[in-house]
This record gives structure tokens, C-alpha cells and sequence, in this order.
């Protein structure tokens, strides 16, 4: 993402993964952007030729699904690629050359909360990538005096940016932020 000068005044922040993947774990074409499980999403897990594996499952607030053979398995954090080969090599042992799909069904765990000056504050769940504005749209815009030149937005992992509409404004759109799991947007 590119910041435009001004428009953020505290250091980009890094994405943040819930849950990191287990150590050894390495799955070619994974990369930082890839669309990380988390808790309350719905996987669709099926191994081939073995009918009696598939599941609908849910992801519980631990982070792990449940699955007939290999038990408890963490799955927040993973991308479904990375999960794919956790269980293909936990089914190794009960199946021949197990071919398994993780299929994202339903997501939940993407969920941000803006509160302050705003038209309709709340908690969202989004279902896909979103932005700053984005939000703010969500919310209804922003409320009478709001101090649209101090937008805060807090991350999970304790970093803190300080947004700038009006520049955002004058600047054409430029500096917009991708908004993060569980990051909280504060419009004073």
C-alpha cells in the first residue's frame, strides 16, 4: 500500500497473523497477503475418494476445527493452502496418498468496530478486502463535528495510525488504508 505524505502520521503498520503457522510449515506460493482462516469461519474439508472424511466444519474461538481421525487441528492463522498440507500429512496415517481440499465456505472472522462521530457506530463483519473509507461509509459517514483530521485506527497488535480525511480529500483518494482483522476505528 502507498501512503501519501501526511496522511498517516504514525509508521505504516505491518499485517498482523492471528495465529502463527506451525514451525516447519512451508507452503510454496503462500504469500503475506493470502486470506488467512479465522475463528468463526465455516471450511468445507474433503479428501478424495474417501467420502466419509468430508465435513462442514466451523472454526472455534480457539482457532482449531474438529475432524473424524485427526482430531483437533489448528487452522486460525493458516491459509487454506497451509492447512491443506497440515492435513494431508495428519491423514497419511489412515489414508493412502491423501488428496484434501479446504474450501473457505463462509467467512466471519474479518470484523472491524468504528466508534465515535459517526453516523451508525458498531461492530461490521466484512466479507472481503476493505478500506478506511470503505468503513466510514459503512458507518453512514461521519457524524456533526466530527474531527475529521485525527482519525484513530488501533490494531491487534498495539500499533496505532493516525488517518487525515481532509488531506485524503485534497489528495485525490491517495493514502487510503487496508483495514486489518479486528481494528478499531475511532472518529473523535
Amino acid at each position: 500500500m502507498s501512503l501519501a505524505a501526511g496522511s498517516l502520521v504514525a509508521p505504516q503498520v505491518a499485517t498482523a497473523q492471528p495465529v502463527p503457522p506451525r514451525p516447519g510449515l512451508t507452503t510454496p506460493g503462500a504469500v503475506p497477503g493470502d486470506y488467512r482462516i479465522g475463528p468463526e469461519d465455516v471450511l468445507d474439508i474433503v479428501v478424495w475418494r474417501t467420502a466419509d472424511l468430508a465435513r462442514t466444519v466451523p472454526v472455534r474461538p480457539d482457532g482449531k476445527i474438529s475432524l473424524p481421525l485427526v482430531n483437533d487441528v489448528q487452522a486460525a492463522g493458516l491459509t487454506p493452502i497451509q492447512l491443506r498440507v497440515v492435513l494431508q500429512r495428519g491423514y497419511e496415517a489412515f489414508v493412502n496418498e491423501p488428496e484434501v481440499a479446504v474450501i473457505v465456505k463462509e467467512i466471519h472472522s474479518f470484523k472491524i468496530s468504528i466508534m465515535g462521530k459517526v453516523k451508525n457506530s458498531g461492530r461490521f463483519e466484512l466479507k472481503s478486502r476493505a478500506t478506511l473509507i470503505d468503513a466510514l461509509a459503512m458507518a453512514g459517514g461521519f457524524a456533526e463535528f466530527a474531527k475529521r483530521d485525527h482519525i484513530l485506527i488501533k490494531r491487534r497488535d498495539g500499533t496505532t495510525a493516525v488517518f487525515n480525511y481532509d488531506k485524503f480529500a485534497e489528495d485525490a483518494g491517495a493514502g487510503n488504508i487496508d483495514l486489518q482483522p479486528d481494528d478499531i476505528i475511532i472518529v473523535p
